[in-house]
């Protein structure tokens, strides 16, 4: 193509069938104007960091937790009428706590049938779901809960709206690996304390953590799991507790400092995001 002086070429502009005088590869200083970098980029504190990663805590809590009450009955160091009364003992308070001054004997009354319910549903049915994998073999049974449990903590919501969070199925992983569980225990008895234990761990502890939780809540909680494991299990204490301190130090600070290599860009080249209609915006739109 011969090169024209450059005052007698027409401006270029951004339309591709308007710049023929132009090389194909040839790109005009204005075409970066409205360059835009790092735009909508939200840096967080060490604070902030810290206080995310709560509900990541509270599920590797209640997946230690019930995995030291399980070891516990398994062995039969402690009845499981000790077990099961402390901690019904402290899941009313913390539902008394819960409630607060919202609470009502319309309330109380409702939340009390349907407690009944589930306690006296999961009695008749823990002789069946006590024998109901007891012909799978031990190692099978731990490879399937090491892998629910897993599942519990990939699907439960930590506050992202993205297509994997689902509650149920996190729920239902956890739920499945207290049945896997419960058919080692030597009585259907047994099986019927794990599985309640289950509910408070999985079901009623992150409600009551969603709604009234301090974290300063997880300093007790980090020493009585390390407690009860130094006398279950060394290793198992260990690594408990590196990867507890890993979560809520290293990877806070790390995040922190690697915010500096956000670089994200911005110009006319970038996709157009269609807004869907809602009764919010629906005037603004037409």
């Amino acid at each position: 193509m011969a090169k024209t002086p450059q005052g007698k070429r027409k401006p270029w502009v951004k339309n591709l069938y308007s710049n023929r005088e132009y090389p194909d590869n040839y790109t005009d200083v204005s075409f970066l104007k409205d360059l835009q970098t790092n735009l909508h980029v939200r840096r967080y504190t060490l604070r902030e960091a810290l206080g995310g990663i709560t509900v990541l805590n509270n599920q590797i809590s209640c997946i230690t937790g019930f995995l030291i009450l399980y070891h516990v009955m398994l062995c039969d160091r402690i009845a499981p009428t000790s077990i099961l009364v402390p901690t019904c003992i402290i899941t009313a308070i913390g539902y008394l706590y819960y409630r607060g001054s919202s609470l009502t004997m319309i309330m109380l009354g409702e939340d009390s049938k349907t407690l009944v319910t589930v306690l006296l549903f999961g009695y008749i049915f823990s002789p069946m779901l006590h024998t109901l994998t007891q012909a799978i073999s031990t190692d099978t049974i731990y490879t399937t809960t090491f892998f629910v449990m897993l599942f519990n903590l990939m699907f439960t919501d930590y506050g992202l709206d993205v297509a994997m969070v689902s509650k149920a199925i996190s729920l239902n992983a956890a739920i499945f690996g207290a049945i896997c569980l419960a058919s080692r225990l030597s009585t259907s008895y047994h099986a019927f304390v794990l599985l309640v234990e289950a509910a408070i761990f999985f079901v009623l502890y992150p409600i009551m953590t969603a709604a009234r939780w301090h974290p300063y809540c997880m300093v007790p909680i980090f020493v009585i799991c390390c407690g009860a494991l130094y006398f279950l299990s060394r290793p198992v204490l260990y690594l408990y507790a590196c990867t507890t301190l890993f979560i809520n130090f290293a990877c806070p600070l790390i995040f922190v400092r690697q915010q500096h290599y956000k670089f994200n860009i911005h110009g006319p080249w970038d996709e157009a995001i269609v807004e869907e209609n809602t009764e919010e915006n629906l005037d603004e739109n037409l």
